[in-house]
C-alpha cells in the first residue's frame, strides 16, 4: 500500500526507569520486535525513528530506514518530524516500539479501512478509548509537522473530529504498551493467560 509506517523508538523511557525498549518480552527485546513489525507491513516505505544509543542494540534489516533522533528530550513531535520528513508516500502509520504484542495480523482491519478511507484519520480503540498505531493521510501533513513538545497527532485528532475513523480492536491485549512497571507486569501476566 500507498503508505509509510513510520516506528518511532525514540522515547525517553521517563515512567519505566530503565530503557523500556531493552526489556525482552519472549526472548526478544521490545525494540526488535518492533523492527520485525515495521518489516512485516505490507507499506511503499518502512521508517525507524531511533536514537543513536539504542540503534547498536537493534537489528535492522536493508528494507527499513533508519533516521535518527539526536534529541528526544524535545518530546514526541520531534521524532514524528523526523520520520514525516522520511517519507514520500500518500498517508502515514505511525507506530510506537512499545506495544510488543501488536502484529500485522491485529491491523489489518487498519489496512482495510485505509483502503476504503484514504482521506481518513484511523486508528484503533480499547474499551472506546483511543490508542496506536494512528495512519494520517497526506492532507495532514502540514499540521503534524507543525507539532510541538510531547504532543504527537493527538492535537489533530482533536481538532479534526469529523475525519477520524475508529474500530474496536478486535483482541485488546494485542495494543497494550508499556510504559511503567506495572504495564510490564500486566504485559507478561497475559503472556501466561
Amino acid at each position: 500500500m500507498n503508505i509509510s509506517a513510520i516506528m518511532l523508538a525514540a522515547g525517553l523511557s521517563r515512567r519505566m526507569g530503565e530503557d523500556k525498549l531493552l526489556i525482552e518480552f519472549e526472548g526478544k527485546t521490545l525494540l526488535n520486535r518492533a523492527i520485525e513489525l515495521l518489516d512485516s507491513l505490507p507499506c511503499r516505505e518502512k521508517i525507524l525513528v531511533i536514537t543513536p544509543a539504542r540503534l547498536c542494540f537493534a537489528i535492522v534489516p536493508e528494507t527499513v530506514t533508519v533516521v535518527q533522533n539526536t534529541s528526544p528530550e524535545d518530546g514526541q513531535s520531534k521524532s514524528l518530524k523526523l520520520g514525516l520528513q522520511a517519507a514520500t508516500a500518500d498517508s502515514y502509520l505511525f507506530l510506537t516500539a512499545d506495544q510488543p504484542r501488536l502484529t500485522f495480523e491485529s491491523l489489518k482491519r487498519l489496512f482495510g479501512l485505509a483502503k476504503e478511507n484514504p482521506a481518513q484519520i484511523i486508528y484503533p480503540t480499547v474499551l472506546g478509548k483511543p490508542c496506536s498505531p494512528v495512519l494520517f493521510p497526506a492532507r495532514f501533513r502540514q499540521e503534524l509537522l507543525a507539532q510541538t513538545g510531547d504532543t504527537g497527532g493527538r492535537a489533530i485528532r482533536a481538532a479534526h473530529p469529523d475525519s477520524c475513523l475508529t474500530f474496536e480492536a478486535e483482541s485488546p491485549l494485542d495494543f497494550i504498551d508499556i510504559d511503567s512497571p506495572e504495564d510490564l507486569f500486566r504485559l507478561n501476566r497475559s503472556a501466561t493467560i
